[in-house]
């Protein structure tokens, strides 16, 4: 359903500060990431002097911006196992399911969040080292809160499509059965507002802005499946209903907790829409490669069934350009897939046609897009702001050449 849903934690975004070591004070991977960002903001807030062309270099060069968020990542999750403890035992299981160490994914929302909440802020440059940011606080809690959100959409996906597996492993329904994994869901959704009402507050009344937008997200969330459940003849072959429901169900809660980073943030309304396209086109880009992913990986690599969509009665890209080659298929796809051999045959056309590469194209476009979101932000010569800016940048990269 979600961007974060299947999105791998890209490391090594940028190259490695082996080869520049020698040059630095002592190097930010050896301390703590809290530390290691405090670390970085002193150092390139001691040579603003230099001009733009040199300090974006020297982001490309000098540090991975995972190493300065990567104990904040693992704090949000231990915080997020602390989290989820119910009154009731059998409920604590099943709402941990996910959070549990070697289960909780790779946690790529809460890291899209502290990179985008790094690109746009300026709250650490003259850092009281060994205090706690107070704004960078509330990032990690929004971030916890998105996490909270995302997972509960994979619970209740997989209850909707009686999935079997999940990152893996048996999914929660299989295991728990499906009225407790429901009630997990909804347990877990209680959480992530009850957050949101507690900590992300400030003197500003943001907290209402980006509650505001986290509830249009699930909302978005719950309209994506339910124009997928409810899906005409018609609509199935249409390319525009598609986009748009796979923006509600894939790019809506990256997009709009970018966005809301940069309303706690305080930032201006062009910087929250700039923050809020780049969630817009990754989360699109990446829902285009996860459909050509589909068609071609292995249930090993994908961690659920290989054609799962179309085996479902799903219509994705791949198929809808094929059909634009062989208008024939139409009838098949207006047809459903509830007969075998309907599914055979929209394979057969599918291998015949540039259906794969065009989609493959198109997530390249929306890639694209969301880079160049990140170039349209208010220069800036901050070190720190650079390497988050071009991780987010890289990321736009790699993601469309995954394979898994």
């Amino acid at each position: 359903m979600l961007l974060p849903r299947r999105l791998p934690l890209l490391a090594g975004l940028l190259r490695s500060a082996s080869s520049v070591a020698s040059s630095l004070p002592p190097n930010p991977k050896n301390v703590s990431g809290r530390e290691g960002f405090l670390w970085s903001s002193w150092y390139f807030h001691s040579t603003r002097h230099q001009t733009s062309r040199e300090g974006e270099q020297m982001a490309k060069e000098l540090l991975d911006p995972l190493a300065l968020i990567k104990d904040e990542v693992s704090e949000i999750s231990n915080r997020l196992r602390s989290m989820v403890v119910a009154e009731v035992p059998e409920l604590t299981l099943a709402a941990g399911y996910f959070f549990r160490a070697g289960a909780e994914g790779k946690r790529t929302c809460p890291t899209v969040l502290l990179l985008m909440a790094s690109s746009i802020s300026m709250d650490m440059a003259d850092p009281i080292v060994g205090s706690k940011n107070e704004i960078r606080e509330r990032y990690m809690r929004l971030a916890e809160i998105t996490e909270l959100i995302h997972v509960t959409s994979l619970i209740h996906d997989d209850v909707l499509d009686d999935a079997n597996t999940r990152r893996g492993m048996d999914s929660l329904n299989c295991v728990m059965g499906k009225k407790l994994a429901v009630l997990a869901g909804d347990f877990l959704l209680s959480k992530a507002f009850s957050t949101a009402a507690v900590s992300l507050d400030n003197a500003e009344g943001h907290n209402i802005k980006v509650i505001l937008l986290l509830a249009t997200a699930v909302n978005n969330l719950v309209t994506g499946e339910f124009m997928q459940m409810r899906i005409t003849p018609i609509q199935r072959c249409s390319m525009d209903y598609y986009l748009q429901k796979s923006y509600y169900k894939t790019a809506a809660l990256i997009s709009n907790s970018c966005k809301a980073v940069a309303v706690l943030a305080g930032q201006t309304a062009e910087v929250a829409t700039l923050a809020y396209q780049y969630g817009k086109h990754l989360g699109i880009a990446y829902q285009l490669i996860d459909d050509i992913l589909d068609f071609t990986g292995t249930s090993a690599s994908l961690g659920k069934g290989s054609l799962s969509d179309i085996h479902q009665g799903i219509v994705t890209a791949p198929i809808l350009f094929a059909m634009e080659e062989y208008p024939q298929l139409r009838v098949i796809v207006e047809q459903g897939f509830d007969d075998p051999s309907n599914v055979d045959a929209a394979l057969a056309y599918l291998a015949r046609s540039k259906g794969i590469e065009r989609t493959r194209l198109l997530a390249a476009e929306h890639a694209k897009l969301a880079a160049d979101a990140i170039d349209a932000l208010p220069e800036s010569k901050d070190g720190s702001v650079l390497i988050s800016r071009q991780a987010l940048k890289d990321l736009t990269e790699k993601l469309i050449k995954r394979t898994k």
